[in-house]
């Protein structure tokens, strides 16, 4: 049976952690398992980090780059050299390949949402093996995704993915780091975050030293990933064929179950897809009507403001300890919601002059996180 599977591969198993420079035989063995798997009439996405790490390498830098601005050049560099080894190991293969490069703001705007999704649609009704990263090139900081592990699971949720591969340099999540602690525990199944939660799951958030990843953002993945209804396991990256064994069955790698009623497109475009403005912080009654009422938000139940927020922006809406706990779009300003917070309904006409929305948050427009 054809399914969508998204693969995620991180720079540190795309490079020699020596050099910089490219692992040629990983990604050989990554081209001939994913050709494999489109042979198999399944639908393919690779999200492939390496950009900077791969333009480094072509200059001659000792370490990745930290300013902005340097860090968008070496991404330009190694870009180019990237797509095109993919190109001439997948043409070796008779597996045409499309290069897909996105920015957070792509998925923030909702008809730009969807024209993505309608792009990957016809790429891979074409047989196409799309290859995205992140744009780093033009992606400014408070635009980035931050790491590929997020893109990974946002593109997965976008496209309804089945499965979500993230190839890393460990074969599985473990209780510990296992460089660094022996005994450290491996972990095969994850029926949901809060296990991990309970098992105080030491992740460490730094990645390699070409690379941007740790476990914590696979985590975070995961999560994004399964409350969209898509399996995701965590298995080692220089093993690329481990996908197709796992696909069989064989007992690999760490997964994570997914939420067997995942959430709608338009409440995950809403929790992951956009980038909050500000916060709105709620007292115990709106806490417990959102969280277990399933209520729309009032004005009456907000008692604090954060950031900068116009009409129809996402913000995060938090406990009186600054706990997020859902995010939604809110229908009224800063300037607006700091007249009428912890105000009565009827009250906001009299307050602002004019006819406004009954509900701050409504709840078709608001996800609990």
């Amino acid at each position: 049976m054809s399914k969508t599977i998204v693969v995620k591969i991180g720079t540190s198993s795309l490079t020699q952690p020596e050099t910089g420079q490219l692992a040629i035989s990983t990604i050989a063995i990554l081209a001939e398992t994913l050709s494999h798997l489109r042979r198999q009439g399944h639908q393919v996405i690779l999200v492939s980090s390496g950009a900077v790490g791969v333009g480094c390498a072509r200059l001659g830098l000792t370490e990745r780059p930290k300013a902005i601005a340097l860090k968008q050049a070496v991404a330009a560099v190694g870009q180019g050299r990237l797509i095109r080894v993919y190109d001439d190991l997948f043409t070796t293969l008779q597996q045409p390949i499309a290069q897909v490069l996105l920015t957070r703001s792509d998925l923030v705007e909702r008809s730009r949402y969807l024209n993505i999704y309608n792009t990957f649609k016809e790429l891979l009704e074409l047989g196409v093996i799309p290859v995205v990263n992140e744009n780093d090139t033009v992606a400014v900081e408070e635009l980035k995704f931050g790491d590929n592990d997020t893109l990974s699971a946002l593109v997965a949720s976008l496209v309804h993915a089945d499965w979500l591969f993230l190839l890393t340099d460990v074969d599985r999540l473990y209780s510990a780091d296992p460089r660094f602690v022996p005994d450290a525990q491996p972990i095969a199944l994850v029926s949901s975050i809060k296990e991990l939660e309970e098992l105080q799951v030491q992740t460490g958030t730094q990645g390699s030293q070409w690379g941007t990843g740790g476990m914590v953002t696979k985590i975070s993945a995961a999560r994004i990933a399964t409350a969209a209804g898509v399996r995701t396991v965590i298995t080692e990256g220089k093993c690329p064929q481990n996908i197709e064994k796992i696909l069989q069955g064989e007992p690999i790698g760490t997964h994570f179950e997914p939420h067997l009623e995942p959430t709608s497109a338009r409440k995950r475009w809403i929790a992951y897809g956009l980038v909050p403005s500000g916060k709105l912080y709620l007292d115990e009654g709106a806490v417990v009507a959102i969280s277990q009422a399933g209520k729309s938000l009032l004005a009456a139940g907000i008692t604090a403001l954060a950031g900068e927020f116009d009409a129809q922006d996402a913000v995060l809406l938090c406990d009186s300890k600054g706990n997020e706990i859902a995010r939604g779009i809110v229908n009224y300003s800063k300037a607006e919601l700091q007249q009428i917070c912890g105000r009565h309904s009827s009250e906001i006409p009299v307050i602002l002059g004019y006819e406004g929305a009954e509900t701050v948050v409504h709840r078709d427009n608001l996800v609990l996180t």
